[in-house]
């Protein structure tokens, strides 16, 4: 476990195997640094699916799939693709600070 100061936010990340776990208080300064750190420079669009996953997450205590965010929050599946390319679900969840989907290999 690590503790991280972006500013004046104390922020708690936990790695578990590839899992990354960013506290949910914390949103900006570790969610811009994780998808940097992967290839990502987020834009509103990549905003909207981030604060999906994590409302969902918040709802359903369960870290939603590709197709919900299909589905639910009205993302298309070829938008993710273009916004997280190759592996859309584990790269949202990351820069989420989710775990992975329930199913994913």
């Amino acid at each position: 476990m690590k503790g991280a100061t972006t500013g004046s936010t104390a922020v708690e990340v936990v790695m578990l195997g590839e899992r990354t776990v960013v506290g949910l208080r914390e949103r900006v300064a570790p969610a811009g640094q994780l998808a940097a750190a992967i290839g990502i420079e987020l834009t509103d669009e990549h905003w909207r699916a981030i604060r999906f996953l994590r409302d969902d997450f918040r709802t359903t205590g369960a870290t939603a799939t590709l197709r919900r965010v299909a589905t639910v929050g009205g993302i298309p599946t070829h938008t993710l693709f273009a916004l997280f390319p190759k592996k859309p679900a584990k790269k949202m969840a990351c820069i989420a600070g989710l775990p992975k989907p329930h199913g994913y290999v």
